[in-house]
């Protein structure tokens, strides 16, 4: 099977199989783990932040944000198809007590002119703009690149209003590889930010938000309060800090064989690739061949290709460190019988 359905599936190196082994640990909950400490300083220090805190999972990430930046109440602006919202299980309204207001983007990017139209004024009838939020790259929008310029200008404009940003980074790393810059060109134009480092940076678990010293110090307690204290994590640390300082520049690999397997796509009939591929996403709309994309799917799985549903006609491949280049032309040619069978070319 080549397995194309998300970077989540990336399995961790021998390299960081052997660290977890040798993993100095500590009590974490403490604050005494030696690896988990070196990981928040590591990952503070790359994305240009005051201080770092370790969680289990990206979504965990994003509602501590929301979380310590928000009261019961107030209103967070983000971009309509947004992970947060559309992903996070409606954690911010059973968790933060918090309401969404959304903006529909294009390619992810909200129009810093409907999002300060958006912002909340001084009425009894309202509740408060409490956090706008940026997810980048975006998931949704095929792993497109928010623009730091983008970022710059809902940055500014939310800090002349005293309105915090928190980043969605996810796949931040993915961004600053493909835009060819330092992830803090991006990093620096939020408060705080998510960043994964179970996707294609290959660690087996684990996410770090960072932010300002006083930020992180009221993020650990809401941590604690999730139950997300962990006590000898440097065994999951230690992968985490491999992803972090080995496995960033290797992405460029990633984007490299999404365009060609896009490229590969576009050549079958009945199939066309609907995203810009920026990154390592690519969606192709399954329609001109008479099937559902979750029809499709199975067509897929039948020829040893595992990809996702993302939406009735549009299938999803992502491409990651465990799909080689060379595996590029045998998936082209897997999903083009796929698709023969799928619209009836290939009987049986």
């Amino acid at each position: 099977m080549i397995d194309l359905r998300s970077d989540t599936v990336t399995k961790p190196t021998e390299e960081m199989r052997k660290a977890m082994y040798d993993a100095e640990v500590g009590d974490d909950v403490y604050q005494d783990d030696p690896t988990v400490r070196l990981l928040e300083e590591t990952a503070a220090d790359i994305l240009g932040k005051e201080s770092a805190l370790f969680v289990t999972s990206g979504t965990q990430g994003n509602q501590i944000a929301v979380l310590t930046h928000c009261r019961p109440g107030q209103e967070i602006i983000l971009e309509a198809e947004s992970h947060i919202f559309y992903y996070e299980s409606g954690a911010t309204a059973a968790l933060a007590g918090v309401q969404t207001r959304t903006i529909q983007g294009t390619r992810g990017a909200m129009d810093p002119a409907a999002v300060k139209e958006a912002i909340r004024g001084v009425d009894i009838h309202y509740p408060e703009t409490g956090l706008i939020c940026i997810e980048n790259t975006h998931n949704r929008a095929g792993g497109a690149i928010v623009p730091s310029e983008n970022m710059r200008e809902i940055y500014e404009m939310a800090k002349s209003e005293g309105i915090p940003v928190h980043t969605d980074g996810a796949r931040l790393f993915n961004t600053a590889v493909a835009a060819g810059a330092d992830v803090k060109e991006f990093a620096q134009y939020s408060d705080t930010v998510q960043v994964c480092l179970s996707k294609g940076l290959c660690a087996p678990v684990g996410s770090i938000i960072a932010g300002s010293k006083e930020f992180i110090a009221i993020a650990r307690k809401w941590r604690k309060r999730l139950g997300g204290g962990m006590r000898q994590a440097g065994v999951i640390a230690a992968p985490g800090l491999i992803a972090l300082t080995k496995m960033k520049d290797r992405l460029a690999e990633d984007h490299a064989n999404a365009k060609r397997l896009a490229e590969g796509i576009r050549e079958i009939s009945g199939l066309q690739v609907v995203n810009q591929v920026d990154t390592n996403i690519l969606v192709a709309d399954v329609s001109g061949l008479g099937v559902t994309s979750g029809e499709f799917v199975r067509h897929l799985k039948e020829q040893g290709i595992l990809a996702g549903s993302a939406g009735s006609a549009t299938v999803r491949f992502v491409t990651h460190f465990d799909v080689k280049e060379n595996q590029i032309q045998n998936a082209v040619y897997s999903i083009s019988q796929a698709a023969r069978k799928a619209a009836g070319k290939i009987t049986g």
